[in-house]
């Protein structure tokens, strides 16, 4: 057994229990919860001292007291259908009205709009009226049959998630606590000052964990307190009169309420993003970095680490923007749901360390009589694991109730696994660069301000529409590639790196991902055939370089790269045939891998000289192209399994042209990977299931025959 690099929560009269699970698990840091406090008779221990501090919730007396420094943001009303007189429309219909509250308090016949939907009209203020005792918007001569919404600007009186933490662990009578906003008069000096008094106050906390900054992402319930809108990336939660008013001073022009309502989108991060919101994104980052930094120096001064958690308030602070770097911070602690949100942390820029907090959280809905939380620690540390052979997080740790934690001793005893093994993997590798057989490249239009973010909803959840997209990147967050993120501005801006051998393009048509109407424009498509044709690889999945309506005849833009279009009805009256099967490709990118595309797009038909590999109930699944010197390759979709992963990295290799290097480090099982790190003449076989597995295994080339034990790595030494 090891010691450190392990954080675990407490709690108070809890001591000599907790003093035992630091001596079975290792740890050297403990840290509080939402709604907890720690015991004062852990300070007697050597031990490093996590707080959790609240910068803009948690402060009633002052947020009660400054009620219009609550936090805001735009909604949109229900859709309601106009009827032949006055139409009236109850705006708050369908929000929970202990979180969300109109703002009088600014003039609604400036800040808000009234929108026909059905033509697209904003309703002149003068035809609308505001009920402010009963929060409805009435118009006076709506069209009949014409639907229409109310976009209004709402103070949010709920912190979003101790609203969920309030109501998942039943908080009862607890008070909920009121969010308010940095950029109103007197609270950045409230924020500073309760934070300079608060420091010296608490002289045994080592770690000032910010939970997090100033502006929660985009968190809203309904009329029956369920979650109505959820986007872990949206900034929906940043605006006000302030915020517009600056926002214009700085880029000279008026953002909307539409900007940001977006017609019920509200700019969800698979919205491919208008200008004015990119904008605004930028504006915000700016802001929040500079309001950070003067309460991390504050931090610095007195003697203590600043580390940022990445959720709940981290809006404005994403870790891969232009601005995060100068915020300062020592460390980012966050979720790990997956190897995606591993990796997501773990290759954050510009901090001393990073910190994941494993699942599951210890919280009732986990441990309680009859479920084993077992169950769901060891897929967690699994899936994760396979990341953390790519790229270690420095320090791991849990979060939540340790007393109900410690009432699961198989668990207990999973955990001192986990830390164990962690530890042993990141006094091997942290400071070692893994091989890679490939740069690969993913482009959409966030690039790398979202790297390892698309598809993402936060701790490794799914969307059913998109599994079979996000896939693709749980599976390249353990492979042996590099990998790198683009968005197109970059490379119209700057050109393709010289040193990518495949680019990616995944997601539906229309999206941010896939990139939408971008794909019209004539200098990226022409440069993208100019690189692939120099002997590149393009991987296509799903809908790639698709427009929402046929370009020039084209679904897909790059069709004639990828081998493969989309029908959507306006060619149904041409016919189609079926292409040769090539068995070559056919045999190394899928061999006798059993296949599943998931929700994988439909109406694919091969053009060209593409070449089918794949064909399932009279559709294209998998298509190959050889184009110039370099190729395209198409998948249907990607859901993640270890088989997939395998198929992703084995179409890489095929779409580079490098088939011949695949079996440098190889398993031939999909449950079994391969990770080598030659400057350190290591290299590691994982089992990446709790099953028993045997592989055939390339090792530096040399093939071998491996016997794994459930969940074994065995470590080797490179041969000379």
């Amino acid at each position: 057994m090891t010691k450190g690099q392990l954080t675990i929560p407490s709690d108070e009269n809890f001591f000599d229990a907790t003093k035992a699970l630091i001596e079975k698990w290792g740890a050297d840091a403990i840290r509080d919860s939402d709604g907890t406090k720690l015991d004062p008779e852990l300070k007697t221990l050597s031990m490093k001292f996590y707080s959790t501090y609240f910068v803009a919730r948690g402060h009633n007396d002052f947020a009660k007291a400054h009620m219009d420094t609550t936090q805001e943001l735009y909604l949109m009303s229900k859709r309601t259908l106009g009827a032949e007189t006055s139409l009236a429309i109850p705006f708050m219909a369908e929000y929970y009205d202990q979180q969300i509250q109109p703002n009088y308090n600014n003039d609604p016949k400036v800040y808000w709009e009234v929108i026909d939907r059905t033509t697209g009209e904003v309703v002149a203020p003068e035809r609308w009226l505001v009920d402010q005792n009963d929060n409805v918007v009435t118009i006076a001569d709506s069209v009949p049959y014409h639907e229409y919404t109310v976009s209004f600007l709402a103070y949010m009186i709920w912190d979003p998630t101790e609203m969920y933490n309030h109501l998942t662990n039943d908080w009862g009578d607890k008070e909920h606590e009121i969010p308010f906003d940095v950029r109103q008069p007197g609270a950045a000096d409230f924020m500073q000052n309760f934070l300079k008094e608060w420091l010296p106050a608490n002289p045994e906390i080592d770690v000032v964990r910010f939970t997090t900054f100033f502006y929660h992402f985009t968190l809203v319930f309904d009329q029956h307190a369920r979650e109505k809108f959820v986007d872990w990336l949206g900034y929906g939660g940043t605006v006000s009169v302030a915020a517009l008013e600056a926002f214009e001073k700085v880029h000279g022009y008026r953002l909307r309420p539409e900007d940001f309502v977006d017609a019920g989108f509200y700019n969800s991060t698979f919205r491919p993003p208008s200008q004015h919101y990119l904008d605004y994104i930028d504006f915000i980052q700016r802001f929040v970095s500079d309001q950070a930094k003067i309460l991390v120096d504050m931090v610095h001064a007195a003697g203590k680490e600043a580390m940022m958690f990445l959720g709940d308030n981290w809006i404005g602070a994403e870790p891969y923007g232009p601005y995060f770097k100068e915020i300062g911070l020592d460390s980012v602690v966050g979720s790990v749901g997956n190897g995606i949100t591993l990796r997501l942390i773990a290759d954050i820029p510009g901090v001393k360390y990073t910190e994941g907090r494993f699942l599951p959280y210890f919280f009732p809905d986990v441990f309680h009589e009859g479920n084993d939380p077992v169950i769901e620690a060891r897929t967690n540390w699994l899936t994760a694991r396979r990341a953390i052979m790519r790229k270690p997080l420095d320090r791991i740790g849990y979060g939540g109730y340790l007393k109900l934690a410690n009432q699961f001793p198989e668990f207990v005893d999973y955990v001192t696994h986990v830390a164990d093994e962690f530890r042993d993997i990141y006094q091997r590798i942290h400071d070692v660069k893994p091989y890679s057989g490939l740069k690969v490249g993913i482009l959409n239009s966030w690039g790398k301000l979202r790297s390892w973010q698309p598809f993402i909803v936060a701790h490794g959840k799914w969307y059913q529409q998109t599994y079979s997209y996000e896939g693709v990147l749980e599976a390249l967050s353990g492979a042996a590639v590099d990998v790198s993120f683009l968005s197109f501005s970059d490379i119209l801006a700057n050109g393709i790196p010289e040193d990518l051998d495949v680019i990616i393009n995944v997601g539906a048509a229309g999206t941010a991902f896939s990139g939408g109407d971008i794909w019209r424009n004539e200098q990226l498509v022409t440069m993208m055939r100019q690189w692939v044709a120099a002997g590149h690889g393009f991987v296509g999945i799903g809908e790639p370089t698709a427009t929402l309506v046929p370009y020039q005849g084209r679904r897909f833009q790059l069709a004639d790269v990828l081998g493969v279009d989309q029908e959507i009805g306006y060619g149904l009256s041409t016919d189609r045939y079926d292409v040769p099967v090539d068995a070559a490709a056919k045999a190394f990118i899928v061999g006798a891998l059993p296949l599943d595309f998931g929700e994988g797009a439909r109406g694919l038909f091969p053009i060209g000289d593409a070449t089918t590999v794949v064909k399932e109930d009279h559709d294209t699944r998998l298509v190959t192209n050889d184009y110039g010197a370099g190729r395209g390759v198409y998948l249907a979709g990607l859901p993640f399994s270890p088989t997939n992963a395998n198929l992703l990295l084995r179409a890489l290799y095929y779409a580079a042209h490098q088939e011949q290097s695949l079996n440098q480090y190889y398993a031939e099982n999909p449950n079994v990977e391969v990770n080598a790190y030659p400057s350190a003449g290591l290299i590691a076989i994982l089992n990446n299931t709790n099953e028993h597995q045997t592989s055939a295994v390339y090792l530096n080339g040399h093939q071998t025959n491996v016997d794994l034990v459930p969940g074994e790595i065995r470590w080797e030494r490179e041969a000379e």
